[in-house]
């Protein structure tokens, strides 16, 4: 008759948490190996045919192609993507949906909306950039303006002003123009006029409804060239390869001025790290292929991708950035 004593039920203890803390181990990457399992729901923060939602349908039918399962675009437009930003953070950390952000969601609405409900840090588990951006400066043809400096005579030249639209507060196209606008000495001369989204803005622009914008370049190439707008300017330190004889801003006069747009993937905060880093490896290879840097380009697009790590320091740098810039030039985003 064989009798257990303490040291071998200790050992069976031992034995038993051991095994348990093997299975824990190998849960995240045993979850990695077969996400995705069923479509993916990537909440683009804007109306579709806006920027973001431009290049985020351009990375989700990507991901579908290189995952195995759809990546489908969730529209949640509204208050310069606050309404999706605060969908997203909510949203289960299970890696089925994530965010499609933009330096709107997280870092300019966090500017100018202390009272969000989600943390642009700590609500997140950011995945990879995926494009940045240049903004164009848009006229409506029949303003007659053809350049920043005609612009700003004619804003001076109305005793009533002129007006331009957004993307609504918070927008990239918000902050850009209102940047604008300051650097311009035009405050006084321009009346704010804010949208549900980007395209909505341009369109009022093409319709004459408002007199300029400042957003964005994709989605836009197509109405510029069709005559429904004048791009008179490019926030980037470079020419748009697009529209080769559009000017930068500081080639027109306003050297001080600065305004690049950037796009990323984002989880919800909690979301498993081997997935984070499964989806950040694929957003990597996506974005060179040949197609994609080939439309890229041809809205002032430049392709990029990086860690989880390295894209929570970019968005961290860019928050103390712009907080620097609102306050030197005294932004007022109402």
């Amino acid at each position: 008759m064989r009798v257990h004593g303490p040291t071998s039920s200790l050992s069976a203890i031992w034995a038993l948490a051991l095994a348990v803390l093997c299975v824990l181990a190998t849960a995240p990457h045993a979850v990695a190996q077969t996400y995705p399992t069923r479509a993916v729901r990537v909440i683009s923060p804007n109306p579709p045919g806006g920027a973001n939602d431009t290049v985020a349908r351009m990375i989700a039918d990507k991901l579908s192609d290189k995952l195995g399962q759809r990546f489908v675009i969730d529209n949640r437009g509204g208050a310069g993507g606050i309404i999706g930003g605060e969908l997203a953070a909510a949203a289960a950390p299970d890696g089925y949906t994530l965010l499609a952000g933009s330096v709107s969601t997280h870092t300019f609405a966090p500017i100018i909306q202390p009272s969000l409900k989600y943390d642009p840090v700590k609500s997140f588990a950011p995945v990879s950039l995926f494009a940045l951006v240049q903004n164009l400066l848009v006229v409506n043809p029949a303003t007659g303006v053809g350049s920043v400096k005609e612009l700003v005579a004619f804003a001076k030249s109305k005793p009533q002003g002129i007006n331009y639209s957004s993307g609504g507060p918070g927008s990239t196209s918000h902050f850009a123009v209102a940047m604008f606008v300051a650097t311009a000495g035009i405050g006084a001369n321009a009346l704010h006029i804010p949208h549900k989204g980007g395209a909505p803005a341009l369109q009022a622009v093409a319709t004459g409804d408002v007199d300029f914008y400042f957003g964005p370049s994709p989605g836009m190439v197509p109405i510029i060239k069709a005559g429904r707008a004048k791009a008179i300017a490019v926030s980037g330190p470079g020419r748009f390869a697009a529209l080769p004889d559009v000017p930068t801003v500081a080639e027109a006069g306003l050297p001080d001025y600065r305004s690049l747009g950037w796009f990323g993937l984002l989880a919800p905060a909690g979301t498993s790290p081997e997935i984070v880093k499964l989806l950040s490896q694929a957003v990597g290879e996506v974005v060179k292929a040949d197609d994609i840097v080939r439309g890229f380009a041809n809205q002032g697009i430049e392709p990029a991708a990086n860690t989880p790590e390295a894209f929570a320091t970019f968005i961290a740098e860019q928050l103390t950035l712009y907080r620097r810039l609102a306050k030197e030039h005294n932004l007022k985003l109402e």
